[in-house]
């Protein structure tokens, strides 16, 4: 009955698995998701494509929640609505800084909200961080799984592409990465008390430089080394989701 659904994302209230796992693409979800003993799909509306199964005998949810803040923080928000505990995006990225290569992992500590939304939920000095726990158990999956990985601050853009603004460089601030959806979550976490954090696989160089004078892009996110990255970052999310409900 459409009562016992959630009214965006159309996911059921009850009975989904508290630790999830959430990406972008639909595609992307299916294939997380094809890991997962006994995997099911239990809803798909709109960008909102979402399964549940099992990792080594841990309960999971696996869901895409589609491009930018303001669409993926729906997701966030129901997934919450209807008892989801802890939320770890999957997700990719363009490098900000030298010795971040494609289809290394970046794991986030704390975004920068430039996301286009949370402002409008909490003010710009509010900070959005992964949870400690997040951030150490995806370095440990890392690890363990042998994927090339760094830690850093993300940046969170509303934007992909440069348009006619300027915008603040953050080329000196070390940031590691920048990508469009995390502090979304960070912000839904904090003010929902999930467990939250994320890991990004480098897909390119920085962002702004994607389009050239011409308005030519040459960002190409569908070598094999990005496909690799892929696999082994599907692998390190599932991972540490383990490690988080094992704790």
């Amino acid at each position: 009955m459409s009562q016992d659904l959630l009214p965006v994302t159309r996911i059921p209230r009850t009975g989904l698995p508290a630790h999830a796992v959430v990406v972008g693409d639909p595609a992307r979800a299916a294939a997380v998701a094809a890991l997962l003993d006994g995997a099911d799909e239990v809803s798909y509306h709109r960008e909102y494509r979402v399964f549940s199964g099992g990792w080594k005998g841990v309960p999971v949810t696996v869901a895409s929640h589609g491009v930018g803040g303001p669409g993926a923080i729906l997701l966030f928000q129901e997934l919450a609505d209807a008892g989801v505990g802890t939320i770890l995006r999957f997700g990719t990225a363009g490098a900000m800084k030298p010795g971040i290569g494609d289809g290394d992992l970046v794991i986030a500590e704390a975004a920068v909200r430039d996301d286009g939304v949370t402002r409008q939920l909490l003010p710009p000095e509010y900070p959005a961080v992964s949870a400690p726990e997040a951030v150490l158990a995806l370095q440990r999956a890392a690890r363990e799984t042998g994927a090339p990985h760094h830690r850093g601050i993300v940046w969170t853009r509303a934007a992909f592409r440069p348009g006619l603004l300027p915008l603040f460089s953050y080329a000196g601030a070390g940031l590691a990465a920048i990508e469009m959806e995390l502090s979304a979550l960070l912000i839904t976490a904090s003010l929902r008390g999930l467990v939250a954090g994320g890991v990004l696989v480098i897909d390119g160089a920085n962002a702004d430089e994607l389009v050239d004078d011409e308005g030519t892009s040459v960002y190409d996110p569908h070598r094999e080394v990005v496909a690799a990255g892929v696999e082994r970052g599907a692998v390190v999310s599932l991972e540490a989701l383990r490690l988080l409900a094992e704790a």
